[in-house]
């Protein structure tokens, strides 16, 4: 297992109180939704669905009206119907900078972020114009509680996985994206239903920031993140310790 060191803070994904923690439950009914529409309305034979279920769960959303959402599926009465989209571009300092969205609207969501993007000293690009800068990754996550590091690396190992990082809340194991479906699959049989479950973005290197050059882009990205038909953006850059507190901390 070759070792792997994700930054927790290139991939920022933030929930806080009152209207964010709408906007976020706005996101995970609607990736619920999509998931349900893909494949059987049934988490128990839809595995991006289980983990969009699980995933609302671990974020307090109640169980009613996650059935809500999937019983409005199954009954043909959910008549939105949202593309998977994928924004590339730069932030200052050359940020490189990956956006998920899911969308009913591209021509809307596209104009809204190319805005977001200008205002804020970056750019948007094409598509495929920062990706190459990112590995993706299928990505599955759980706490501690599961097991210890290692009958979470031996369970990993088995199931094909590339790598786990373990520390004292969660247990990280990334895969290839062809291996994604084999590693969850094994994975679920031996810890249960993972935290989360899904592909993504990892940069190939990221660049150092100071202060206030993080101060900047995370004004950017938090813009980005608030925007309702965005799910998770990625980026190419890392802070201390020290300063991610600090700006945690404003």
């Amino acid at each position: 297992m070759a070792g792997h060191s994700h930054a927790k803070n290139v991939m920022h994904r933030k929930a806080g109180q009152g209207a964010k923690k709408a906007r976020a439950f706005g996101k995970l009914i609607r990736e619920i939704t999509v998931s349900a529409k893909l494949g059987l309305p049934d988490p128990a034979h839809n595995p991006r669905l289980r983990a969009a279920v699980k995933a609302a769960l671990v974020e307090n959303m109640p169980r009613d009206t996650i059935d809500r959402a999937i019983k409005r599926v199954a009954a043909g009465t959910d008549n939105d119907n949202y593309d998977e989209v994928r924004y590339e571009g730069y932030g200052p300092y050359g940020i490189a900078i990956i956006v998920e969205a899911l969308t009913d609207n591209r021509n809307r969501t596209g104009g809204d972020l190319r805005s977001i993007f200008s205002k804020n000293g970056g750019a948007l690009g094409e598509t495929n114009s920062v990706a190459f800068q990112f590995e993706r990754k299928g990505v599955l996550r759980y706490p501690a509680s599961v097991g210890s590091a290692d009958e979470v690396l031996e369970a990993a190992i088995e199931a094909g996985a590339e790598d786990v990082e373990s520390d004292e809340e969660t247990h990280e194991v990334s895969c290839a994206v062809e291996d994604f479906a084999a590693v969850r699959d094994g994975l679920e049989e031996k810890l249960g239903t993972a935290n989360e479950a899904k592909l993504e973005w990892w940069p190939n290197t990221t660049l150092a920031l100071d202060e206030e050059q993080a101060r900047s882009i995370m004004k950017l990205v938090e813009t980005l993140d608030n925007h309702d038909d965005v799910q998770t953006v990625y980026a190419n850059f890392e802070v201390s310790d020290e300063v991610a507190e600090r700006l945690a901390a404003e």
